[in-house]
């Protein structure tokens, strides 16, 4: 468990989360030349705490940018051909949107938010036509389902395409296994279960991916992943990095090595239990329609999203949370009414969870 301040536990917005205030403090540190011999060791230092988080011997890639830079790079620097993309929720969505904005030639594979692909039912997909990657959210945001990635992206190897795999409110709370599952291209942003400020975002490629990537046409060169692993050769970035966010996941990744990234898992699981056991032990009190919207054995460590009573809409209750000093999420997208969601991830702790979800029954 991380802990350095009793302020800790009253901000449970799914991301941006809580931020430590020795991780703030770390962002005064004076500015340095980025093309110097301090910042490569900086750099050097960030890789390996990364290469832990990801759980790769591969290199880290650290942009400047929100996740969703990324995601847009995982395509543009992706083989050939169509694009299959799975859907169960908003973020999902949104990364088959960014592959048809890309010129992509787009099939989705859609089932109601909540939920998370079968996988007969991608692999009958991947049977049908020859795909050059498969996009898939491990841990969706909007509705707190869990996907099996390990899975899609062994459905995928086996059909010959690519695994681009977004974990950005998962990574540092769910378990994930860049490399030994085999995963093509994994990405997260700063602000989700790393518990750091907005603003940058972190992604593995495999070395089969970043052999495509090398011969990709349009690759841009903002988010050109050949140039950023080029650099990270040399502990640099391609263009100019948000220091100060630097010095501050430098300090983050001390933290968490010190924890233990699989201490860290547990934590998260032990959050997420928590929450669902004390839905479960309120539903018959609030009626059938108060529950976990993810099914159980499909739910995320890091987010829960909880449908409401028919009597209580979302923005109601996360304005009387206000109220109180807590500060939880609304249902999104199309299911901002009829549900709240709660970011247990980061540096949160089951005490502190308990004590909102305390505070969540009163005003229910």
């Amino acid at each position: 468990m991380i802990s350095d301040d009793a302020q800790l536990g009253r901000f449970f917005l799914p991301g941006p989360t809580e931020v430590r205030p020795a991780v703030l403090a770390a962002m005064l540190h004076p500015m340095i030349p980025h093309r110097g011999a301090e910042f490569e060791r900086l750099f050097a230092r960030v890789q390996t705490g990364l290469r832990e988080v990801f759980r790769t011997s591969r290199p880290i890639f650290v942009s400047t940018s929100s996740a969703t830079g990324l995601m847009e790079a995982s395509i543009r620097c992706a083989p050939a051909g169509p694009i299959l993309s799975l859907v169960n929720g908003a973020f999902s969505a949104r990364y088959a949107q960014i592959a048809s904005a890309c010129g992509r030639d787009v099939d989705v594979l859609e089932v109601p938010w909540g939920e998370v692909p079968p996988l007969d039912a991608v692999e009958e997909r991947l049977a049908r036509r020859h795909y050059a990657a498969v996009t898939v959210v491990h841990s969706e945001t909007s509705t707190g389902a869990l996907t099996d990635v390990r899975a899609v992206a062994e459905l995928a190897r086996r059909s010959g395409a690519l695994s681009l795999v977004d974990s950005v409110s998962g990574i540092g709370g769910a378990p994930l296994e860049a490399e030994a599952w085999g995963l093509d291209f994994v990405l997260t942003g700063s602000q989700k279960a790393l518990a750091l400020p907005p603003g940058l975002a972190f992604a593995a490629a495999s070395a089969d991916y970043m052999a495509h990537a090398a011969t990709a046409p349009a690759r841009g060169v903002y988010f050109d992943v050949v140039e950023f692993e080029r650099y990270a050769a040399k502990n640099q970035t391609p263009n100019t990095p948000a220091l100060s966010l630097l010095f501050a996941l430098d300090a983050q990744l001390a933290a968490i090595t010190a924890e233990g990234i699989e201490r860290r898992w547990a934590r998260h699981a032990a959050m997420a239990n928590a929450t669902a056991q004390w839905v479960h032990a309120r539903a018959e009190r609030c009626g059938g329609t108060f529950r976990i919207l993810a099914p159980a054995g499909s739910r995320s460590p890091t987010v829960s999203a909880i449908a409401l009573p028919d009597d209580v809409t979302g923005p109601q209750l996360v304005a009387r949370m206000a109220e109180r000093g807590y500060t939880i999420g609304s249902g999104y997208g199309k299911l901002r009414e009829r549900a709240v969601r709660i970011g247990h991830m980061g540096d949160h702790t089951v005490e502190g969870v308990m004590r909102m979800l305390e505070a969540l029954g009163e005003v229910l």
